[in-house]
């Protein structure tokens, strides 16, 4: 004859089972939900910044020139020329936003990397003066910490895809170590 208690037991068992196969397939499907995130804000970066209007920023501010910070100031600081501010800030912005979605995993690196290499790389490079005194005078070392984030990031895949590069090339170190 068969005990109650073995039908109780044998219950318990598959609700057991049913809490962990379901637990199992919510797992799956958050995994999946964060994947298609991840790709859906890459493609939506990725529009963003290879926009006409965003490519004619990058020229215009690829050809600042300016001899120190005081200058740089003068020239092309919030107080004296806004347009020239907004549009630095909307690459700045930008990449400390990639910057700091990268360090949570939430943006591929890969697909960052055929994008935004030569745009990120190159305005870092460019204004990387003015973000160290920047960060000297005013914001301390965490200023456009996703920003450099980004660059590291994007070196690192540079010289994993192609070990003959050599990162700084004139000998000069761009970012700080960590």
């Amino acid at each position: 004859m068969v005990d109650v208690s073995l039908f109780q037991s044998l219950s318990y068992i598959a609700v057991a089972i049913g809490v962990c196969v379901a637990a199992f397939y919510y797992a799956l499907n958050l995994r999946g939900q964060r994947s298609n995130r991840r790709v859906a804000l890459t493609q939506s970066l990725i529009q963003n910044l290879n926009s006409v209007e965003t490519l004619k920023i990058q020229g215009e501010l690829m050809n600042m020139e300016w001899s120190d910070y005081d200058d740089f100031e003068r020239k092309y600081g919030s107080d004296y020329n806004l347009d020239n501010y907004t549009k630095r800030m909307h690459f700045f912005y930008t990449f400390e936003a990639i910057g700091d979605l990268l360090r949570a995993g939430m943006a591929d690196p890969e697909t960052l990397y055929g994008v935004t290499m030569m745009t990120a790389t190159g305005i870092w490079q460019k204004f990387l003066p003015t973000i160290a005194e920047n960060r000297r005078r005013y914001t301390g070392k965490d200023g456009w910490s996703g920003f450099e984030y980004m660059f590291n990031e994007l070196v690192r895949i540079r010289s994993k895809r192609d070990p003959d590069y050599v990162w700084p090339k004139d000998g000069i170190k761009y970012v700080q170590e960590r």
